[in-house]
């Protein structure tokens, strides 16, 4: 790999700190969204997505993030995952940024009552959150993301082609009666809840 790849430059590799500093703690206080990596203790991976309101992921300190559980499926992966791995990754994003923030370290799951009272927002406390103790924050650079011209306007035009969450429920379950046009509004109303 190393033959193909080569070797990083030496000043990428001082980007990697163990904390976060006060660039990671903006952009996180900016940040309305970011994906959770997690993997169960035999290795089989997750990857899930969190988002709500920039700074709903909250900094303890610059080694501790705390992430809400807001609602979701309910499938509990993730949690399902830390219990038995407490290895996580975070990749954070700011819309119109083409860099993003990593994070890698340890995390548990808590029902801390202090916890989840700073977690409120709109008047909805978290039944849990996630904690994150930090081992490895750094700037990744723009490239991916300028590449697919993310935050380009013109790119919403994909959205017209990608079915409806109805039409990809509907056809994974595959079970008589389920409607994708039922399950459609199902998901309109339960959106509309959000708003």
């Amino acid at each position: 790999m190393r033959g193909l790849l080569g070797e990083p430059d030496p000043e990428t590799r001082l980007k990697i700190l163990d904390h976060l500093d006060r660039n990671c703690l903006t952009f996180i206080a900016h940040s309305p969204f970011c994906c959770l990596a997690t993997a169960d203790a035999s290795g089989a991976t997750d990857c899930s997505p969190r988002g709500d309101y920039p700074g709903f992921v909250r900094a303890l300190d610059e080694r501790t993030l705390v992430i809400p559980d807001r609602l979701g499926n309910k499938l509990g992966d993730s949690f399902s995952n830390i219990a038995e791995n407490p290895y996580v990754g975070l990749v954070f994003f700011v819309p119109g940024v083409v860099e993003t923030l990593r994070v890698n370290g340890r995390a548990y799951v808590t029902d801390d009552g202090d916890l989840r009272t700073m977690l409120e927002q709109d008047d909805v406390r978290p039944e849990m959150a996630t904690v994150v103790e930090v081992d490895e924050a750094y700037l990744h650079c723009g490239r991916a993301l300028l590449r697919s011209r993310l935050w380009e306007d013109d790119m919403r035009d994909l959205a017209r082609e990608i079915p409806s969450p109805g039409t990809f429920w509907a056809d994974a379950a595959a079970t008589e009666g389920l409607d994708a046009e039922r399950l459609d509004r199902v998901f309109d109303d339960g959106y509309q809840e959000l708003y």
